[in-house]
């Protein structure tokens, strides 16, 4: 299905082939990648738990999003919220809009499960443009503190500074 198109991109869902172009593009770009991670989103989707969509631009997938309307991990975890997981957009495509076209279509598709949605985004520094751009976009912290390795960060407890030490943020849509 397209939700969004406009000139040379396309918001669509993904397709398994979506997943190894991805990944390949990752990987040559430095980024630790795995196509496990698009093909466990892919076979969510088709069991009806997610929506992974992807952003083609001139013909190649170049970003990706996952909205789970009714997630059962973090802050919000089975409460009813949908929530937006694994977002990216290769480096060559950012700025210029292709991350701002997937997180208007999620928060659309979203907004028809609710009137509020919910995302992790990680604390280190390879996060830092993520961070920004959601407080821009009007998401907030949760208030219930770091999280790591799906569980609340208990004042003092251990954990490490790596892509499962997150920060929820919720916005509302309606």
């Amino acid at each position: 299905m397209v939700y969004f198109s406009q000139e040379e991109l396309i918001i669509r869902d993904m397709k398994y082939e979506d997943a190894q172009a991805i990944t390949d593009a990752e990987i040559e770009q430095g980024w630790d990648a795995s196509v496990e991670k698009y093909l466990k989103r892919l076979d969510d989707q088709k069991c009806g738990k997610a929506i992974s969509l992807v952003a083609e631009y001139a013909h190649k997938p170049v970003g990706y999003i996952n909205i789970y309307p009714d997630s059962p991990w973090g802050a919000f975890g089975g409460k009813g919220y949908p929530e937006i997981v694994d977002f990216g957009v290769l480096e060559k495509y950012q700025k210029h809009g292709i991350g701002a076209a997937l997180m208007n279509t999620a928060e659309k598709i979203a907004s028809e499960y609710a009137d509020t949605v919910y995302l992790g985004v990680g604390l280190h520094s390879g996060y830092g443009s993520a961070q920004r751009m959601y407080v821009k976009r009007g998401y907030i912290p949760d208030g219930s503190g770091v999280w790591y390795n799906d569980e609340i960060c208990k004042p003092h407890g251990e954990c490490k500074n790596d892509d499962d030490l997150v920060l929820y943020f919720s916005k509302k849509l309606r």
